[in-house]
């Protein structure tokens, strides 16, 4: 049932071409037709020089160039028909591709939390790839195997019908071989493009944390890793590969069986029928048979590479049925720049459902104010701040920006009163002035430079080789995790949202430096919602709140001075930090 589905979602794809298909069908029809009557002038060609005393050449010579210009018309209409071929194949690919990104980007978190990216990766790109090699070579074998299968049972019948008649009843028995071991093939294809996937995504990773390896001296076991994960591949496609080459001998073997009864019982034709079927008939009748047996052969070979294709695109069409993270279509837009008071109302969540983590929480901020976030690792910081993103939803309770619950905002509206400066950088390929724009894209060159000055980041970037027109590498290569975190804050300076999260938006940033940012984050955070993550509890002196989580909970509240007289948990994580 569901390679069924797969196959109408196939083909509501191809549908959209239904114009090129047409064109395509119609050159299929006019290329067969041409290479199917090709047989009858050589037959009569045949029949010219062994049925009169003398050859006639003018008759031969005619019959000979209309050979030749139906090969040159059939040789066309072919080149055109694989051009069209080619065309509908990528386009096809294309917008299985476009849907697959257009996929990713609706995929809620937890979804990409919980998969490989090479995974993903491999479904996109790679079996994508394996789609589009199979869809060529179905096109080009199915459109004009069908023809000529018809189009030469016309023309035997008309010639010979009882032995045309018997290569009808033979010659699906090829089919029959060819659907046996194909069958046994699927899961073989299967556990490939899984071994594939696992492949992309293993790489993907250690080249992705290619220092963590080296630094752990870890390249002997990722070798080692890397090594069966290929093994298993090799193995699995050689299987694959060697059972799905059985399929084209098998049925060539039962057609060549065909090809030769024809043969023998076409010469006992000729003998008895008085001259009602001709040596040249009978020449003619074996093209058809060869004609007609060999898209038999050329379809058992297509159906193993469109079995691996539709595989591969089964993969794509499982992301594609992911479900989305919920849809905020009858939501509304802010209809202008959020106030920024900010609050919760007994919010519970858990990512797993099994292991609660945020438990009845409650808060209230009022716009303007800075809230510091602080706790053990794992206690729920980070989570809030995706809860307040929207990333997730939560599980009980709600959440409001200025009264009203964010489960009835536009993500894209939330998400642009917030600027994010997170600990984990990430610049995109392209130059420096690019990447502090990404907020802006309307933002003029001097508003640029205002914003790095602002972040501290415009000395390192006038000596760069082309200042603010160098072109960064993937995730900033080159760049030192300081700058890339610079560039990141000077992308929010540019903005300037009602709203701020800071998650240890200093971390790898020199206590100098960090000493002029906090001061540019102080300037920045006037008037504006702020929230603050952070370790180093330096940081957050001046915070209007400090919220102390542990697990799930908070567990105090109040400002530094505050909770340093309350003696409490904060005071005693403030106290480890300075008095060693």
């Amino acid at each position: 049932m569901k390679s069924k589905a797969n196959l109408r979602r196939i083909f509501r794809y191809i549908g959209r071409y239904t114009p090129l298909l047409l064109i395509s069908l119609l050159l299929a029809a006019l290329s067969v037709g041409a290479t199917l009557y090709i047989p009858i002038l050589v037959g009569q060609a045949i029949d010219r020089m062994i049925g009169v005393g003398a050859v006639l050449f003018d008759e031969i010579w005619a019959l000979l160039t209309q050979i030749v210009i139906l090969l040159a018309a059939s040789a066309l209409a072919q080149w055109l028909m694989n051009v069209i071929h080619n065309r509908i194949a990528f386009q096809v690919v294309r917008d299985v591709r476009c849907d697959a990104f257009e996929k990713i980007q609706t995929l809620p978190l937890s979804y990409l939390d919980s998969h490989k990216v090479g995974d993903i990766l491999s479904r996109v790109v790679t079996d994508a790839e394996q789609f589009a090699d199979g869809l060529l070579l179905g096109f080009a074998q199915l459109f004009t195997g069908a023809i000529t299968i018809v189009g030469t049972l016309v023309f035997m019948f008309v010639l010979q019908p009882w032995i045309a008649l018997a290569v009808v009843v033979i010659s699906p028995l090829s089919l029959f071989v060819a659907k046996f071991i194909t069958t046994k093939t699927h899961l073989l294809f299967l556990a490939q493009s899984k071994l594939r996937a696992e492949q992309t995504a293993f790489v993907d990773e250690m080249i992705g944390n290619g220092k963590v390896v080296r630094a752990f001296a870890h390249e002997d076991e990722a070798q080692a890793d890397f090594e069966r994960i290929n093994s298993d591949l090799t193995e699995t496609s050689l299987n694959a590969t060697f059972f799905s080459s059985l399929t084209n001998p098998s049925t060539r073997f039962v057609n060549s069986l065909v090809y030769a009864a024809i043969g023998c019982f076409g010469a006992f034709f000729v003998m008895w029928s008085g001259g009602a079927f001709t040596v040249g008939a009978l020449s003619g009748f074996l093209s058809y048979a060869g004609q007609y047996t060999k898209p038999f052969n050329e379809i058992s070979g297509v159906i193993t590479e469109l079995q691996n294709a539709f595989t591969c695109v089964g993969r794509v069409f499982e992301l594609l049925d992911t479900p989305s993270e919920v849809s905020d279509a009858d939501a509304l837009a802010l209809s202008e720049r959020a106030k920024g008071s900010v609050a919760l109302e007994n919010v519970s969540f858990a990512y797993d459902p099994s292991r609660p983590l945020l438990q009845n929480i409650s808060l209230s901020v009022e716009a303007g104010q800075r809230i510091a976030i602080v706790g053990p690792t794992g206690c729920g910081k980070t989570t809030l701040i995706n809860l307040l993103m929207r990333y997730y939803d939560v599980d009980e309770g709600r959440i409001t920006v200025d009264g009203r619950d964010i489960r009835s905002i536009t993500r894209h509206s939330l998400r642009e009163n917030y600027g994010m400066v997170l600990q984990e950088t990430w610049l995109s390929s392209g130059t420096v002035r690019d990447n502090i724009r990404m907020g802006r894209p309307d933002a003029t060159d001097e508003e640029v430079e205002n914003a790095a000055r602002a972040a501290h980041a415009h000395g390192f970037i006038r000596r760069l080789p082309k200042g603010y027109d160098t072109v960064l590498g993937e995730n900033g290569g080159g760049l030192s995790g300081g700058q890339k975190q610079l560039l990141c804050i000077a992308r929010v300076m540019l903005c300037l949202p009602p709203m701020l999260i800071l998650d240890e938006a200093t971390s790898s940033i020199d206590t100098r430096t960090e000493i002029k940012i906090q001061m540019a984050f102080s300037e920045m955070m006037k008037g504006r919602t702020s929230f603050i993550v952070a370790h180093r509890l330096s940081t957050i002196k001046e915070a209007d709140v400090i919220l102390v989580m542990k697990d799930g909970n908070i567990i105090e509240k109040g400002s530094h001075e505050a909770l340093l007289r309350e003696d409490g948990f904060y005071a005693r994580l403030y106290h480890s930090q300075f008095e060693a």
